[in-house]
């Protein structure tokens, strides 16, 4: 009696453990082709429907500047900020001389966010964007630590000019360019985050994640607010690129060059409100949420403070 009452029991457990796992595997498989398709196959939105002009900050090198001529390449006019006035105008030249004077009216803007008041940074903008349709914001000018760091090492200014870069440049120049897509009643802004906010740490590099951390949350509650009044907002967060800012010269399968990340990046404007946009870094975080957190912890920082030791030896060797 015993023996078929177990039976029983296990029959009746095998089917809604079957259905259980059979949901579960064509859930992931459901996921992985959601993924393929986001990455490879879904088409760009069409950003000119926001507005015919595109801002884009820290825009003469790296991801900036390959993103400045994407925008140019999918027939946006562009305003570009940056602190080197003569960068900005090669810049210029250079989007001219591939798409044509005729085609691309490009405005500059010169400003230093680390010298300037968040005030000051406002109302400049304000002024210069005056009667037009500004659509596109590109949120993209960043400064990083210039190496690896505990955090009793940082000096006052090179907190005081993280944070004013990281986290002010993207409040200021929010606050001036939104008024008119609320005007207007569509817009689509992008803030350029980082892989190091949103892995479990990023040691000796702490106020540097912070600072981009915020940028995610920013990004995440504007984009709720915001979004009723037909503005889209988001945040992409890029692992390493090899720009003269990560220090990194040469590009690899999980480091892509700023060419492949702007044109991922492109692909990727409004259709999430937090996402990764180049394959490989999307790979790689799927990677690194699979090991312990302990584990990561400890890696990076073995790896951080080795990087530490070398640029310490070379800075005495120079010394």
């Amino acid at each position: 009696m015993a023996s078929s009452t177990t039976i029983d029991l296990k029959k009746t457990l095998i089917i809604p453990i079957c259905t259980i796992g059979f949901l579960t595997f064509f859930t992931q498989i459901f996921k992985f082709l959601k993924w393929v398709y986001s990455m490879f196959l879904r088409p760009p939105k069409k950003l000119n429907k926001y507005g015919s002009w595109a801002l884009v900050t820290g825009s003469t090198d790296g991801i900036g500047k390959c993103l400045s001529f994407e925008l140019a390449s999918k027939g946006l006019n562009l305003i570009l900020i940056g602190r080197n006035p003569q960068k900005l105008q090669t810049t210029s030249n250079e989007i001219r001389a591939k798409f044509g004077k005729e085609k691309t009216k490009i405005k500059i803007i010169v400003i230093d966010f680390e010298k300037i008041s968040g005030e000051e940074i406002e109302f400049k903008i304000c002024k210069e964007i005056e009667g037009l349709d500004v659509g596109v914001l590109i949120n993209n000018v960043g400064l990083s630590s210039e190496r690896s760091r505990f955090f009793h090492e940082i000096g006052l200014k090179g907190m005081i000019d993280l944070v004013s870069v990281n986290v002010g440049s993207v409040n200021w120049v929010t606050k001036a360019v939104l008024p008119g897509m609320l005007k207007r009643k569509k817009g689509a802004i992008v803030n350029i985050g980082s892989g190091s906010s949103v892995i479990p740490s990023y040691p000796l590099f702490s106020v540097y994640a912070a600072s981009k951390a915020y940028v995610a949350m920013f990004s995440r509650s504007l984009s709720i607010e915001y979004k009723q009044f037909g503005i889209d907002i988001q945040c992409q967060v890029p692992m390493l690129v090899a720009t003269k800012m990560a220090s990194i010269k040469k590009a690899s399968f999980f480091i892509p060059s700023p060419e492949q990340f702007s044109k991922a990046s492109i692909k990727w404007i409004v259709y999430d409100t937090i996402c990764v946009p180049y394959w490989t870094h999307a790979l790689e975080w799927c990677i690194m949420n699979m090991i312990p957190d302990s584990l990561v912890n400890r890696m990076l920082l073995r790896y951080f403070i080795s990087v530490r030791k070398k640029v310490l030896r070379k800075e005495n060797n120079l010394a």
